[in-house]
This record gives structure tokens, sequence and C-alpha cells, in this order.
């Protein structure tokens, strides 16, 4: 199969597409087509300075497509099934060896494009949101990073719980694009300070749930932006900066700040049933799911260069 791999960490250029071996199927497992990749932020932090479980490697968590081989062990699942499915690397490939815990049926009629970008964003931003963020109908919620894949999820389900959604984005035009999904108030990040905009939407009160994707220093802004008893979930480091954040911060209004990661408790009964649901809502079209532009398998490395110069407003997909 053709894939696109890596030989070490670095910039978008390390990745090149080769042949490699074929996937082999696991007894507890199934093999995909891959039809659609979505790269997660993720993807591209893992590339540059994530662990090589094999040289060459192939990175990359989220893709859909066609069951092909399915193990012995495997019951729920069957071929030809289409499936979206995640893992911790593997995804910029033709083919695609998963746990079958980690498939999930796509509706029929339901575009495995639109499907393969759901279980880890959409997944992620219900943890952050209502796990972490216990958010509840009439808070006010600031998503950073409105732009991202996490964040156009965040926006729309945010807002179905009754929530009032700020969001930062890095221009006008990223956030009009967010408007429709539920945004109610866009902060441009390069015009404005975002903890000033913040306080003052809401009238110096602050937020009650944030969620943070970027990091660094983003994330003390974050806390600054919290109103009392304000919750953080915070869900990656898109921003490449050390963390540099003052924890005594949290203090004075009873604040708090919770470390997301979906891939810990992706495998429970609970997780899993609660991706199928969102890909169930999605094929029925309770939510948007915004494909900001395609690229050929091939040309992996422009995409990856392309995320990384933040364009895009929602995911980026590889096709083989």
């Amino acid at each position: 199969m053709k894939a696109a791999v890596y030989y070490e960490n670095g910039g978008p250029e390390v990745l090149r597409y080769e042949e490699v071996p074929d996937p082999v199927c696991r007894p507890s497992g199934v093999i995909i087509r891959v039809e659609a990749i979505s790269i997660e932020g993720g993807d591209t932090l893992n590339r540059a300075r994530g662990a090589l479980a094999h040289r060459p490697h192939i990175v990359g968590y989220q893709a859909a497509g066609e069951i092909v081989a399915v193990g012995e062990k495997v019951t729920h699942l069957q071929l030809g099934q289409k499936v979206a499915t995640t893992d911790a690397f593997g995804s910029h490939a033709e083919l695609r060896s998963v746990p079958a815990r980690n498939a999930w049926p796509i509706p029929e009629g339901f575009d495995s494009r639109l499907a393969s970008v759901i279980p880890v964003t959409f997944g992620t931003a219900h943890e952050c949101l209502f796990e972490a963020g216990r958010l509840k109908a009439g808070e006010t919620v600031l998503v950073q990073a409105g732009a991202s894949g996490v964040g156009v999820a965040a926006i729309q389900l945010a807002k179905r719980a009754g929530a009032r959604v700020i969001a930062t984005a890095s221009s006008d035009e990223r956030l009009e694009r967010l408007r429709p999904l539920g945004l109610d108030h866009g902060v441009n990040y390069r015009l404005e300070d975002p903890v000033q905009s913040v306080m003052r939407l809401t009238d110096n009160k602050g937020v009650d749930v944030v969620v943070d994707s970027v990091g660094g220093a983003t994330l003390q802004a974050s806390i600054l932006c919290l109103g009392y008893r304000g919750r953080i979930a915070m869900v990656g480091a898109a921003g490449r900066e050390p963390m540099t954040v003052d924890v005594g911060t949290l203090m004075g209004g009873n604040r708090s700040l919770t470390g997301v990661f979906l891939g810990a408790e992706i495998s429970s009964d609970r997780v899993h049933n609660l991706i199928q649901g969102l890909i169930d809502e999605a094929a029925r079209g309770d939510w948007q799911v915004l494909i900001d532009r395609e690229f050929p398998l091939r040309e992996a490395a422009a995409a990856h260069a392309y995320i990384e110069g933040r364009q895009a407003v929602g995911r980026v997909l590889l096709i083989p």
C-alpha cells in the first residue's frame, strides 16, 4: 500500500509518500480501505516531536473507510461496512488496521469524509464542555481557537446546550465563518486582547467555561478570562509554546483547570457510545462538519504545512 511516512521528527517536509507493507488484521481488529483521513492537531504535533512506533512511521489518529478484513474474534462488524476509526497512529495510509473497539459504524448514506472527522474532534469537544467543564444552560463559554476542528465542534455543542458562546480566531474572516454555527461573539486575537475583550463582553464577570486547545501563553489568558468558580478544559498544545502558567491565579476565584485526553477513556462504554451517538446525530444533520480543504494523500506534507499556517476553518482531509 501507499502511505505518508517519515523517518525522523521535523517539519512537514519530513513526510514522504512511499510504498510500505500492508497492515495485518489482528484477531480483535479490522482493516479498512481508507476513504478519508481527518488530520488532527495531534497528528502535526506527533510528526514534529512525538515518538515513532516504527521506522518508517505512519502518523495519524482518524480515518474512515470500508472494512476489507475482520478478525476472528470480531462479531459486531462485517466486511463491506463503512466505519469511522481512531487509533494512536496509522491513519495516513491507503489501508489501516485498528482494534474493532475503535471503529464506529457509519449510518447508511452518510458521507465517510464527514464521518472521519467526528470521533476525536467532536468527542473531545464534548468531554471538555460536559465532563471537565460541567457546562449548564445559561452559562458563558470561551472557545480558544474557535476555527479549529475541536473549536468548530465545541461552538455547536455549547450552543445546543443553551450557552452563550465566545470564540477566538486569527482573523475576522475566520470568525465570520463560525457565526452560523452558533457563535455569539468573536475575538480576533491579532487585533484585540482576548482577556480585555472577554471582560468587556461579560461586564467584567468572566466566563464559566473555557475550552483551550492552544496552551502556552494562551492558557494563562484563559485563566484570566474565568469568572467565579470558572472551569478550564485544557486539551492540547497547538501553540507549541512552553506552558508558563501561574496556578496561583486560579485560587482567588475558586477556579479549576482540568486536562482532557479522550484517548485515555475512548475504549470505555461511556465514550464509545458517546462517539457513536455523535456520528448518528451528524448523519441526521444535527451538526455541521466543516471541511476546509482536501489534499491527495501523496500531498500530505503540503496539507500539514497548510494546517500549520493557521488558515483552515474546520478540518483538512487527505484522500488516498
